[in-house]
């Protein structure tokens, strides 16, 4: 077996250093099947290690990220350490001449490798969305795939509340459960509710900033999620918190609310990138219907801040993370907001708050794994880790933000009814 180990494995460590003329970035490294290190043994904060000598031509033969990603679902390689620190490889490829994934695929060097013994099923049985983009049936599908993988798994890494969105840090050290709470309290604060208000929470997860403004502020409110799992939890946590009159949880699309001006305020947290940015008009519209006049919808969403072409082909996230997922760029947003009749009183980018809070969401992942296997399987888990530190990457340098962006509907005369300055957000 040597004889047969040993030289596929010089072959590998010569494919790698005819792609990286100097180490690709100094906080990687590659550990292959037989223990040989490259470019050297000095520890590094993430490891590639390859499981067999088909690992590199799996990883790179499709030219695509998501060729890369799904390797590693199939486990042809791990990352061991940080693996946000690994997308660092990513980027030294990306940097490379423009078209260097097309050179490669006829790179004889790679195809000289072997390739991965056994079949290629990346662990994940999904057959796509079915029916029309965004209508009511696919988009349940889209969430369903998503959020109703297992409440138990993501009670593992979330916070105390089980808030699935970004976080609010006034330090960088400090805890997850602090940040989240201070997060529902800026939410709240911004919509500068009121009791016996009426908030609409659209895309109400799990219940946590519903239950939050039943409790803090006095208001009832309902709360709409297309994931059956999460209705059900969300419901039951609002019980347990004794505000079970005050909140209603409805397993529904918000365009089945029909009854116009119902509303005081309007809130939604990491829903509308399941929009779309061709339906935009529409959603903003249906909240315009929905809020009194006078009333504030509060839009918090992630949305790409560096537009371009990283690597070519599909998309991991849109196959095995979000199915039709959209994050359009702020303007886009705002456009269609104020097309819809709804005024911009303030937005804010948080992006440094999601990098922050994904990192606490991968940690705990990571330290939660063995306990994971009893809800989830290995490939499953992977996808969550992956995508997860890949976007704390993307927030931190800039490549995505999160907005929180403040839209009033003005009454008949076209005021706002709103204070002259933000001082009661902070007091």
């Amino acid at each position: 077996m040597p004889n047969v180990i040993e030289p596929v494995a010089e072959s590998t460590v010569s494919f790698l250093n005819g792609l990286f003329a100097e180490p690709p970035v100094e906080n990687v490294s590659f550990q292959l099947w037989d223990g040989t290190l490259w470019p050297d043994e000095r520890p590094r904060a993430a490891t590639l290690v390859l499981k067999h000598p088909g690992a590199l031509r799996e990883m790179l033969a499709s030219g695509t990220a998501k060729g890369l990603a799904e390797a590693y679902l199939r486990d042809d390689f791990d990352v061991r350490g940080d693996i946000e620190a690994g997308f660092e490889l990513a980027l030294a490829l990306e940097n490379r001449p423009k078209d260097w994934f097309d050179s490669l695929l006829n790179y004889h060097r790679l195809h000289r490798l072997p390739t991965r013994p056994g079949g290629r099923h990346d662990g994940r049985d999904f057959d796509g969305l079915k029916g029309r983009a965004h209508s009511l049936e696919r988009d349940r599908q889209a969430v369903s795939f998503h959020y109703d993988v297992s409440n138990d798994f993501y009670r593992l890494w979330l916070d105390r509340e089980m808030v699935y969105s970004c976080a609010y840090f006034e330090r960088a050290d400090e805890d997850l459960d602090r940040a989240q709470q201070a997060k529902l309290r800026h939410v709240c604060r911004k919509l500068r509710l009121r009791p016996g208000q009426r908030l609409l929470d659209i895309g109400c997860g799990w219940g946590a900033l519903a239950i939050h403004a039943a409790q803090e502020y006095g208001v009832s409110v309902t709360g709409v999620t297309l994931s059956a799992r999460q209705a059900e939890l969300a419901a039951a946590c609002a019980a347990e918190a004794g505000v079970a009159q005050s909140v209603s949880i409805e397993l529904r699309d918000y365009r089945e609310l029909k009854r116009p001006e119902e509303f005081d305020a309007v809130v939604s947290v990491g829903m509308s990138e399941h929009v779309g940015r061709n339906h935009l008009p529409e959603y903003f519209a249906t909240v315009k219907r929905l809020l009194k006049p006078g009333g504030v919808f509060l839009n918090h969403a992630i949305g790409e801040k560096r537009p371009g072409d990283r690597f070519r082909g599909p998309s991991f996230v849109n196959e095995y993370v979000f199915p039709d997922g959209d994050i359009p760029a702020i303007p886009l947003v705002v456009q269609a907001a104020e097309d819809a009749g709804l005024e911009v009183r303030d937005v804010e980018n948080l992006r440094e708050h999601y990098a922050l809070t994904l990192r606490h969401w991968v940690r705990r992942l990571e330290a939660a794994h063995d306990r994971a296997m009893a809800f989830v399987n290995e490939p499953t888990y992977r996808v969550w880790r992956l995508y997860m530190a890949g976007s704390a990457h993307g927030f931190d340098h800039g490549d995505l933000a999160v907005y929180q962006t403040l839209l009033a509907k003005t009454d008949a005369a076209g005021r706002a009814h709103l204070p002259l300055t933000r001082r009661d957000w902070y007091a």
